[in-house]
């Protein structure tokens, strides 16, 4: 039984109550094994943390000037809806595939946040509009020449995990997950349990229960 009315409800509650570690490891016993994204995406401020619906975007390597600049670029961010993420791949990383003006597109049109497979730029400009983006590093190098958008709300793949458009994301300090669409009710509510569960372990291994008799008890470590 959920304890949430709204998706939006079910993202604030990931928010305040989950963390990745948690969520992987009901993930990881339900079959699902691959669903982090590689390590290298990280968040660019400590402390953000994000949950939302993935709108998949998938880019290419370009070289040179370009008929279209950008290719699908702003047809993709036009169209981000509420309670989205941006999360995008494709090319070999050349240039910045993200930035101040794309942050102040998609943060106004609602969307909860960015995900990309390789780097961010603008870093000053887009912290201070304090909204969460992940990626794997900052480099100033632009894509006009470099890369464009091919597609949008099409199946992607980053590292092992496939993603469909309408997946959960999931992101904070340790990492990034997907939790497919299928799913995501039963996954979170499971979450929320084992959140639970592991605060009584810790309570009665910091009350002086040895790990191996919380293990016992509990079922959790």
């Amino acid at each position: 039984m959920s304890d949430w009315n709204t998706e939006a409800e079910m993202f604030d509650l990931m928010k305040a109550k989950l963390y990745t570690p948690v969520v992987g490891d009901i993930l990881d016993v339900m079959g699902y094994t691959h669903q982090f994204l590689p390590q290298a995406i990280r968040p660019i401020k400590e402390g953000m943390k994000l949950a939302g619906k993935a709108m998949t975007v998938l880019m290419i390597d370009v070289y040179g000037p370009q008929k279209k600049p950008f290719g699908l670029l702003t047809e993709a961010l036009d169209q981000l809806k509420e309670n989205e993420i941006y999360i995008a791949t494709g090319g070999t990383k050349r240039c910045a595939y993200w930035g101040e003006l794309l942050t102040a597109t998609a943060r106004t049109r609602k969307a909860v946040g960015a995900v990309l497979d390789g780097w961010h730029r603008d870093t000053p400009q887009v912290l201070e509009q304090n909204w969460p983006v992940f990626s794997c590093g900052c480099y100033a190098q632009d894509s006009s020449v470099r890369t464009q958008v091919v597609d949008f709300r099409c199946p992607i793949e980053i590292g092992q995990v496939t993603i469909e458009d309408g997946d959960i994301i999931f992101g904070d300090i340790d990492g990034v997950l997907v939790i497919p669409k299928a799913i995501a009710e039963e996954v979170v509510v499971k979450s929320l349990e084992k959140a639970s569960g592991e605060k009584l372990v810790r309570k009665a291994i910091e009350d002086g229960m040895s790990a191996t008799d919380a293990f016992a008890k509990f079922g959790i470590l």
